[in-house]
């Protein structure tokens, strides 16, 4: 599989709005590595999982094959971002103590990734992949209209790759020593205008977009508004993660 790059026009939407990670997330997947001194975050976009990888590591490699992604990454200095691909990394042999791929491991070539991935871990290392489902809001009106924006409006526009994700991970290869995983939520407390803004760096709302030459998020806010009111609302994603070592 060659970089398919549904994402990079959308690049400052993507690194205002996608949601973040929980930090149950990384204190239970840093616990997974002997040391912690450098991990690697594979398809990093615009550093989400990366910048809580640096608050646990020593350093963190942050790779994407996305220039337009990585230039809009928040700067650290303990993060080093690169363009680069899933399967060629650029990293040393042996170097890594965690290597993680978030909401992306659908759009690369997997086989590639893992054996780069095999490469550059430590022996005593691990690697973690993860992904988050649909969206669900607190509000049964509210997260109905989304659910029929996603599965009506744009759902021929999703690739099929999003399959894997909708399976949970379930249903790709894994070839490392797994270890069992605790369930994990991602939750938001968020505004229309947050909502909005993450509606807009799906990968079919762009598709949507170039077809029809209109932002199909626009009237799907209208449509919200009505019943949003001046709260903010929860929006929760189950996680889905596999995690193993050498």
């Amino acid at each position: 599989m060659e970089f398919q790059d549904h994402f990079s026009e959308r690049a400052a939407l993507y690194s205002q709005f996608r949601p973040k990670y929980p930090d149950e997330l990384f204190d239970w997947i840093s616990g997974l590595a002997a040391r912690h001194e450098v991990a690697w975050d594979c398809a990093t976009g615009s550093g989400q999982a990366a910048v809580g990888l640096s608050q646990r590591f020593d350093r963190v490699i942050a790779t994407d094959a996305s220039e337009k992604q990585i230039a809009m990454a928040a700067p650290s200095d303990s993060i080093d971002y690169r363009v680069a691909t899933a399967s060629d990394s650029g990293i040393a042999s042996g170097s890594i103590d965690l290597v993680t791929i978030a909401q992306a491991i659908h759009w690369v070539d997997r086989d590639g990734f893992y054996s780069e991935a095999r490469r550059v871990m430590r022996q005593s290392g691990a690697i973690a992949i993860w992904c988050y489902g649909d969206p669900v809001i607190d509000d049964p009106a509210l997260n109905a209209i989304v659910h029929e924006y996603n599965r009506g409006t744009i759902e021929e526009y999703w690739r099929p790759e999003r399959r894997i994700i909708l399976d949970g991970l379930g249903t790709i290869s894994f070839p490392f020593r797994e270890v069992s995983t605790p369930d994990f939520v991602m939750e938001h407390n968020w505004t229309l205008a947050e909502l909005a803004g993450y509606l807009r760096t799906w990968s079919a709302t762009a598709a949507y977009a170039a077809a029809h030459n209109v932002d199909p998020v626009e009237v799907v806010e209208r449509e919200l508004a009505r019943d949003w009111g001046e709260l903010q609302h929860v929006v929760r994603w189950p996680l889905y993660v596999r995690a193993g070592t050498l």
